[in-house]
C-alpha cells in the first residue's frame, strides 16, 4: 500500500492517458478510502457514503482521459465527491418534505447528564456544527479538519477565495453564538 501511496496523482493520471488501466487501480486504491470519509461527513450514513464515492469515482473515470491538469486531481476530484453528496442529501430533503406532509416526524431528545466536561464539550461542538448550514459544515470540514487551503477550497467548491473567507468567518461567527447559548443552557 505504501508503494501505491507514493506514486504521485500526476504520473498514475498521464499513464492512465496514455492506455494503462492498472494505473487507475493503483488511483482507485490510493484515494477510494478519503472519498468514502469525505462523503460520510457529510452524509453521516457509511452505505450511502460508498455508494457516493462509487458514483463519483464513475464521474470522475469518464473524464479522467480529458483532464488537463492532473496535479489538480485532488481538489478537482474532492468537488466532485462533495456535489454528488450536497445532491444526495438535496434529494433526500425533497423526498421528506414530501412524506412530512403525511406523517409527524417526532423528535427525541437525548438530555443525559456527562460525567466529564471534555464529552460534554466536543458533543455540544458537534451538535452547535450539524446546526449550520451544509454550506458552512462543509467549509468548516474542510478548513480545520481536511487542512486544505483557501485556494484549495475555493477550487473544490468552485467559489471565489473571498468567499470561502466570507463563509469560514460566518461559520465561525455561528458557531460561537450556538456555543454561548448552550452555556447559559447549561
Amino acid at each position: 500500500m505504501n508503494k501505491i501511496n507514493n506514486l504521485s496523482d500526476v504520473v498514475l493520471i498521464e499513464s492512465y492517458q496514455k492506455g494503462d488501466v492498472n494505473a487507475l487501480n493503483h488511483l482507485v486504491k490510493k484515494w477510494h478510502v478519503h472519498f468514502c470519509k469525505f462523503a460520510l461527513w457529510i452524509v453521516k450514513d457509511a452505505d450511502i457514503a460508498k455508494d457516493i464515492a462509487q458514483e463519483s469515482w464513475s464521474a470522475i473515470i469518464h473524464k479522467l482521459g480529458d483532464l488537463q491538469e492532473p496535479e489538480k486531481f485532488k481538489s478537482w476530484a474532492i468537488s466532485i465527491v462533495n456535489r454528488k453528496a450536497i445532491d444526495f442529501l438535496r434529494a433526500q430533503q425533497r423526498e421528506q418534505k414530501k412524506l412530512s406532509k403525511y406523517y409527524i416526524d417526532n423528535e427525541k431528545t437525548d438530555s443525559c447528564l456527562e460525567a466529564d466536561d471534555n464529552l460534554y464539550v466536543k458533543k455540544a461542538l458537534l451538535k452547535s456544527v450539524e446546526k449550520l448550514s451544509g454550506e458552512h459544515q462543509v467549509i468548516l470540514r474542510l478548513f480545520y479538519t481536511e487542512n486544505y487551503s483557501l485556494k484549495e477550497i475555493s477550487e473544490i467548491l468552485e467559489i471565489s477565495v473571498g468567499t470561502v473567507k466570507s463563509r469560514l468567518f460566518h461559520a465561525r461567527e455561528k458557531l460561537k453564538t450556538k456555543l454561548k447559548q448552550l452555556q447559559y443552557e447549561k
